[in-house]
């Protein structure tokens, strides 16, 4: 008898366990999910998010084009549906062309150049945004792949805001969004959905920190002024018959992006300088890291054949292929007077001067270069995923920017003493060749980053789990309404207090000519009184 009891009692435990398992906080049941993200760069991190999904018994369903660069259409851990996209109509050479225009207007002064460069990027998100306003006019405009959509029944879109596509689609099919986002359509994300006050958040290209002094808070009012200009003469107008056609009334294309039920900035204040922020924007800056994997056998060969010098990782990223042959050369020669060992990810004709102590690979496992211990610094182009990488790993990096928010990544590292910048356009041999060296041979910016490294370590979860989290919260209760701001149904005078200011004002005036007039009344009775006395 007793026997039979404690087996029954450990069967009760057992069963209770189980329940209190599954009815926990952060569990989730399998959930069907529609995802629409960006290409090139974006993708690789949305697919961590997407493998990690998977393993958790998700169903996942991606958008891709059938002219994808980097999107496969057969996945182990996502099911894919061919539809018109931004590459249908985007040549991958289109960014090389526009890195040689951005490196002519590099050489122009300070004040001229952020505006050119501005100038540059409004005229390819006028051209980017009509792609995707006619990629999702053709959605939409097809009854087979909407009823297709429809009758799926996804518990929620996922998407990378870069391009609305996913956006205008979760609006259409009323689904909750969640962002994977750090840009949206016409910026950086924060200048949508946050409070940001020019004085001390600098807007994206003008290159400058949270210090700013009169004359640059002044160009940061302009840059501000001009980015609203360019949202609302340049981009919406993109959008407009698409909203006519497919959406009530009323319909906006920012208020469809604020409606996202959480926004996963891929940012971190390690790395960002401090900034209002909103509660329903979650942080998971690096959730890409991971610790390093073994190398191949090759590779771990050549990496301990650097000795005591260590190794140089460099890369550009993965839109641009390559910097003009000129300045290949010089920083090939640059190289090879290093006693470093060399592993440069390069596309295109070899050089010339290439020493024997570089090695060219036309695809290099970044992460895993990072975090080996003979790794020095990282040579990179400024992209997010590279910088959080060597961040996480804490190896100092010679910056390269080339294009887009790399400018304004490494100035961020560059400020926190973790990073030399060089510009392409004026790169030479000596003033490579010159940052290399400190950079190397000074533990001043080992120092710095392996600072960097510990924060950005020193979290709760991890920004993997934090974003996981999230996308679960979202399915389990169904969105997340109470963590939006009542600021976005305000009308901008009321946002800012104008009619308020106004009623004060009027009250003001209208008290102190009342006091004036009364006193005026006063003055006037006190002097015809004296006039009668005398």
């Amino acid at each position: 008898m007793p026997q039979h009891r404690t087996h029954q009692d450990m069967i009760t435990l057992f069963l209770t366990t189980l329940s209190l398992l599954f009815c926990r906080p952060g569990y989730c049941h399998e959930s069907s999910m529609l995802v629409v993200p960006v290409d090139g760069s974006h993708w690789i991190n949305m697919e961590v998010i997407l493998r990690e999904l998977h393993s958790r018994g998700h169903s996942i369903t991606v958008l891709r084009s059938t002219k994808s660069w980097y999107i496969p259409e057969y996945s182990p851990f996502y099911t894919s549906i061919n539809v018109r996209m931004m590459e249908d109509e985007v040549d991958r050479n289109f960014y090389n062309k526009l890195m040689q225009r951005i490196m002519m207007h590099r050489q122009l002064p300070a004040f001229i150049r952020s505006f050119r460069q501005q100038f540059e990027l409004t005229s390819m998100l006028e051209k980017g945004n009509k792609i995707c306003a006619r990629a999702i006019a053709a959605m939409l405009d097809d009854p087979v792949l909407m009823k297709k959509l429809q009758d799926a029944k996804y518990d929620l879109m996922l998407t990378d805001p870069g391009l609305p596509i996913g956006v205008f689609l979760g609006s259409y099919l009323q689904l909750p969004m969640v962002f994977n986002v750090r840009w949206i359509n016409n910026g950086e994300s924060h200048f949508t959905m946050a409070p940001s006050p020019v004085s001390y958040v600098p807007v994206s290209g003008t290159e400058f920190t949270d210090q700013m002094d009169f004359l640059e808070r002044t160009r940061n009012v302009l840059h501000y002024l001009y980015s609203m200009l360019e949202h609302y003469f340049f981009i919406n107008p993109c959008y407009s018959n698409v909203l006519k056609r497919h959406f009530p009334p009323g319909a906006d294309m920012l208020a469809m992006q604020r409606s996202a039920e959480i926004w996963l900035v891929r940012a971190d204040f390690v790395f960002e300088f401090p900034r209002p922020t909103m509660p329903n924007m979650v942080y998971i800056g690096g959730f890409q890291c991971s610790e390093a994997q073994p190398l191949s056998a090759e590779l771990e060969a050549f990496m301990q054949s650097s000795g005591e010098h260590g190794v140089v990782v460099m890369t550009l990223g993965t839109f641009v292929s390559a910097l003009p042959i000129e300045n290949m050369e010089a920083i090939a020669t640059a190289f090879a007077q290093l006693p470093q060992k060399v592993v440069w990810r390069y596309l295109g004709q070899r050089p010339a001067s290439l020493g024997n102590n570089t090695l060219l690979l036309d695809w290099l496992p970044q992460n895993d270069l990072l975090g080996h211990p003979k790794t020095r610094a990282f040579v990179a182009h400024g992209g997010t995923n590279g910088l959080y990488e060597a961040i996480y790993h804490g190896v100092p990096v010679v910056g390269l920017p080339l294009l887009f928010d790399q400018f304004d990544n490494l100035l961020r590292l560059k400020v926190r003493g973790a990073a030399r910048v060089v510009e392409a356009a004026s790169l030479t041999q000596e003033n490579f060749l010159e940052a290399l060296r400190d950079v190397l041979e000074t533990p001043y910016y080992r120092h710095n980053m392996q600072r960097l490294s510990q924060l950005h370590r020193d979290q709760p979860h991890s920004p993997m789990d934090t974003a996981i989290f999230w996308i679960e919260y979202v399915i389990r209760n169904k969105g997340a309404a109470h963590l939006h701001s009542a600021a976005f149904s305000l009308p901008w005078y009321s946002y800012f207090s104008f009619d308020v200011a106004l009623i004060l004002i009027t009250l003001s005036g209208v008290t102190i000519w009342v006091l004036v007039s009364l006193c005026g009344l006063l003055c006037c009775r006190r002097s015809r009184q004296k006039r009668k006395v005398e």
